[in-house]
């Protein structure tokens, strides 16, 4: 089962929200979208749910159009928390399955594990308003999964979670995945796509400026990262041709060079020097690539 997107363009007015957008996300993947606010990436997302239309191109899931006949084989994640603050967990939870044609037994006994899981089996008479707003985040994500959806849309699931939850999360995330379910997830977290995703597209004022496998679109980057630690003073390096950037850090430097040739110039320079405790050549982070292709540092 894909997920396709052709030509996808979304006009409010006078304002391009998303402005051509092409994608194909094949089945048990994971893809990443990255964007800063406004990119598009939540516009998107409620364009592939139906929640509203597009202006232009179209999209498919496994080749039929996304709507009520597809609900029980989508699970959605909004940005923005909804889920009713006076009901409890367990009325909450079994509600939004059974919206999804689950039986209220499968959803209950489902509701279960995943509370285990979550380590909060004392929280299923609790209401929501009595929750952290980290616990709401677990509460909202059970209600996105518990139907066992064939594709997953998570926007910014990770938010609001301390360290601990977030691996949690991040566990469910990829059983799921291992599972065989399509997962589209937009984070402000570039580690978390860098960690979790195959493949990925940056948004940016709609349109995508980066799009494809990760590993391929870190190599065709070109640029590479050096760690250098070293008993001496290396910020003779900023001289040396093709070294395009030199950060200080505790134990050495922190290079960014143009190209694998510059880093065996560059090991020279250093190995004439003394003793190099470490020298690590590493691919450019997704931090590199989004100041490369947007100009502007992601916040």
């Amino acid at each position: 089962m894909t997920l396709q997107l052709k030509n996808v363009t979304k006009r409010f007015g006078a304002f391009t929200a998303v402005n051509n957008l092409s994608l194909k996300i094949p089945e048990r993947s994971m893809f990443g979208f990255l964007g800063a606010n406004g990119a598009g990436k939540t516009t998107t997302f409620r364009m592939i749910l139906g929640l509203i239309d597009q202006t232009e191109g179209s999209i498919s899931w496994n080749g039929n159009k996304i709507d009520y006949s597809t609900t029980a084989e989508i699970g959605y994640l909004p940005e923005e928390r909804g889920l009713y603050p006076k009901l409890t967990v367990k009325d909450q939870v079994v509600y939004l399955a059974q919206l999804r044609g689950m039986k209220k037994q499968a959803a209950l006994k489902e509701l279960d594990i995943w509370l285990e899981k979550f380590m909060v089996p004392e929280y299923k008479q609790k209401k929501i308003e009595e929750l952290s707003k980290g616990n709401q985040q677990k509460i909202q994500f059970i209600s996105a999964v518990i139907h066992k959806p064939k594709l997953l849309i998570l926007d910014e699931p990770f938010s609001g979670l301390d360290p601990v939850n977030v691996e949690l999360l991040k566990e469910s995330v990829k059983e799921i995945r291992n599972n065989g379910t399509t997962i589209v997830f937009a984070s402000h977290r570039m580690e978390h796509v860098e960690e979790l995703c195959e493949s990925l597209c940056i948004l940016h004022k709609g349109a995508p400026v980066v799009h494809g496998n990760l590993k391929e679109v870190k190599r065709s980057f070109g640029k590479k990262n050096i760690a250098i630690h070293a008993d001496f003073d290396l910020l003779f390096l900023k001289e040396v041709t093709g070294v395009l950037k030199v950060r200080e850090t505790a134990e050495g430097v922190h290079l960014q060079v143009e190209s694998v040739p510059v880093a065996e110039r560059v090991f020279r320079e250093v190995a004439a020097k003394g003793f190099v405790r470490k020298f690590e050549l590493e691919e450019p982070s997704l931090h590199d690539i989004f100041i490369e292709k947007v100009g502007t540092t992601y916040e």
